[in-house]
């Protein structure tokens, strides 16, 4: 693993944006892992750093706009925006029930490539709410990036509906990592991995 990459995983596990023991997620299903990138609006170099390897990975497809998935991305992709002056958009949670009452904001044409930016993608939902209206508006999205892929089937949702997903990491390259720099135990990495194997 290249040495940037290295670092933001260290560095996201030191601020807590990877933590381990016994956690509700949403779903309601209890996991041994929980991924809390919004930890890093605090850490402004650790962001740079982010923005910066997600850039790596993109820098070569076609796209005129990025749109992150409110909220965790949007940091993320207010960096990418300023750093490499590609305009960006953002899509409301709900629409405004006065003035415009537009779901996406910013300024675009019909027929532009949009490029997603999502934080972590466990089903894909978030970022297929976020594809749908973009679409709907004349947009083409074709590409999603993310910092971390659970594995949990969210690729081969996008997948289904045209889209191919880039990640930094998956989480089993997180987990190796931690494990080999001596950051988590091999009861810790065993109990991570047969909760993903069962998910």
């Amino acid at each position: 693993m290249p040495r940037l990459l290295k670092e933001i995983v260290l560095e996201l596990y030191a601020v807590g944006g990877v933590k381990f023991g016994t956690f509700t997620l949403k779903s309601g299903i209890t996991s041994p892992i929980y991924l809390d990138l919004r930890v890093i609006i605090s850490y402004p170099l650790l962001l740079k750093k982010i923005s910066a390897a997600l850039w790596d990975k993109i820098a070569k497809l076609s796209f005129d706009l990025v749109c992150g998935v409110p909220y965790t991305a949007l940091p993320i992709a207010t960096c990418i925006s300023i750093f490499h002056d590609i305009p960006m958009l953002m899509r409301r949670k709900e629409a405004k029930d006065y003035g415009t009452k537009k779901l996406i904001e910013g300024a675009f044409q019909p027929g532009q490539k949009c490029l997603i930016i999502e934080d972590i993608i466990t089903s894909g939902t978030s970022i297929l709410e976020t594809v749908e209206p973009l679409q709907n508006a004349g947009l083409i999205v074709q590409d999603a990036i993310v910092v971390i892929n659970r594995q949990q089937g969210g690729e081969d949702n996008l997948r289904n509906k045209g889209l191919f997903l880039h990640s930094l990491f998956t989480l089993s390259e997180v987990l190796n990592l931690l494990h080999s720099e001596n950051k988590i135990d091999d009861k810790t990495l065993q109990s991570v991995r047969e909760f993903l194997s069962k998910a």
